[in-house]
């Protein structure tokens, strides 16, 4: 991961970036951008040289935008002149993003920062620089990328330090996401998912974790679970992690869905639908990943979190469509759909942690539905809750860290397609809005946390076909910046 500094004065100037931003409003004929005054001294002549080349090349100072000039045998070799928009942390964040794509093949540069940046803006350009830095690789072959130092010179580098170290967990969870939902399923089972848990988490003091296997997840009667991972060889599992730091007064609950591998079951999906399934448990890996970052930042919340994982296959021994499924606490679903199977171990999750774990607030993050993309677009999850102030807290902390998503109903006249002629619920009805119904459904499993719980159906911003931003192509990370920006604003 890159090496990120806040210095008072240059070390290295053999690359140096200025920011851009648009001008204010001015006479018709004026350059639409302008230079941005900067926090420390610049070498003799470059800023005079930079603010003249705004206008003959046009700059707009938008986010992103980039112009590299190259200066022979002077210092800094090369100028880069980095739009910034509006100087907010979203701008910054594509700043830093289009900066460290543009500067991949050198090996240090220099941003000189404005002098009245703010921590905020800090923490933008510096996620955005980790977090569109990164790859994912799976090669023995030694290719490191050029790029592997960046200096941010402000007047006060202990000023942002923290913000800086922030970002970098922020931005480390986010890639400990991404890895795990990149990993192909011939390597990510169940287990193997656990063990990259146990194994983030060693060092991590007032961080505990507790891994079920199919015969504890039997005896304590997680049904869902054992019939979504029975058609596996590879056995479903239950991590359990609770960080519980001794000043918190919070109690929240994260759960995530970990759908290791879905063929759909025996309602087997098409390839083209297929392909990427071992994506299926980008909730669960987003919720242990910011449970991790919460660890490292030492939030004073309590945060536990469940994952439940399993590999839906087709065997002798895969459940059926229409077989009734009995889940924790005992609630049965009747399902004829075995590839809505995410819903299954969700169940048996919610109604864990409303029986044994008695949290304050019970969020779920999912890859439920494709109805999701249908409504909303790739970028987009869909939100549902009954909690007005629980839900408006999560969509500010979700747009605060540069993710994306929109409240939907929960509408009570689906509630009648839930109803089984032989079981408490049927799981998966063809009737109603795909992604409203299964939110509903799982709403069935909240019990007396029914008014504080929320549940983000994230199945179409957990991946992006290409890089854009601060995304790269594959796993998003999504929820992970999110869940880390409300939870540090809880009590």
């Amino acid at each position: 991961m890159l090496a990120i500094r806040p210095l008072a004065e240059s070390q290295r100037l053999d690359v140096l970036v200025l920011p851009v931003r648009p001008a204010e409003p001015a006479m018709e004929g004026d350059a639409p951008a302008e230079l941005v005054p900067t926090a420390v001294a610049l070498p003799d002549g470059t800023a005079e040289e930079a603010a003249a080349l705004v206008p003959v090349a046009r700059l707009s100072g938008r986010p992103g935008e980039i112009l590299t000039h190259l200066r022979p045998g002077r210092g800094p070799g090369r100028l880069v002149l980095l739009g910034i928009g509006d100087g907010g942390e979203s701008s910054w964040r594509d700043a830093g993003a289009a900066l460290v794509r543009a500067a991949a093949d050198e090996t240090h540069i220099t941003i000189a920062l404005p002098g009245e940046v703010t921590p905020a803006a800090v923490r933008g350009l510096t996620e955005g620089l980790l977090l569109a830095s990164y790859r994912f690789r799976m090669t023995d072959a030694d290719d490191p990328p050029a790029l592997d130092g960046v200096d941010l010179l402000v007047a006060d580098p202990a000023a942002h330090e923290s913000t800086v170290a922030t970002a970098r967990t922020t931005a480390t969870m986010t890639h400990l996401a991404r890895d795990l939902t990149n990993t192909p399923s011939s390597v990510k089972t169940p287990q193997w998912f656990a063990d990259q848990v146990a194994s983030a988490s060693a060092d991590l003091p007032d961080l505990r974790l507790t891994v079920r296997g199919p015969a504890e997840l039997a005896a304590e009667g997680f049904g869902g679970i054992l019939a979504v991972g029975g058609g596996s060889a590879s056995g479903p599992r239950l991590v359990e992690m609770d960080w519980h730091p001794a000043n918190a007064r919070t109690h929240v609950v994260l759960i995530g869905k970990g759908i290791t591998f879905d063929t759909g079951g025996l309602s087997i999906k098409p390839v083209p639908a297929m392909k990427l399934m071992r994506k299926d448990m980008a909730g669960a890996a987003a919720v242990v990943a910011a449970t991790l970052g919460a660890a490292a930042l030492r939030l004073p919340v309590r945060v536990t979190t469940l994952a439940p994982l399993a590999e839906n296959m087709v065997s002798g021994s895969a459940f059926r469509p229409g077989d009734v499924i009995r889940h924790y606490g005992g609630t049965t679903s009747e399902t004829t759909n075995s590839d809505a199977e995410g819903r299954l171990v969700l169940a048996d999750a919610l109604a864990y942690a409303v029986r044994q774990l008695k949290p304050d607030l019970l969020i779920d993050l999912a890859t439920l539905t494709g109805a999701n993309a249908v409504a909303l677009g790739k970028r987009t999850a869909a939100l549902y809750s009954e909690n007005d102030d629980l839900a408006a807290d999560l969509l500010a902390a979700i747009a605060a860290a540069g993710e994306a998503a929109w409240r939907m109903p929960l509408h009570t006249d689906y509630v009648e397609y839930l109803g089984s002629e032989i079981a408490d619920l049927y799981s998966a009805p063809t009737q109603g809005a795909g992604s409203v119904v299964a939110a509903l459904y799982l709403r069935e499993f909240t019990g007396e946390l029914r008014d504080r719980w929320l549940h983000l159906d994230m199945s179409a911003p957990s991946w992006a076909d290409g890089d854009q931003a601060e995304l790269t192509r594959g796993a998003t990370g999504w929820g992970v910046r999110s869940l880390l920006r409300w939870l540090a604003g809880l009590d």
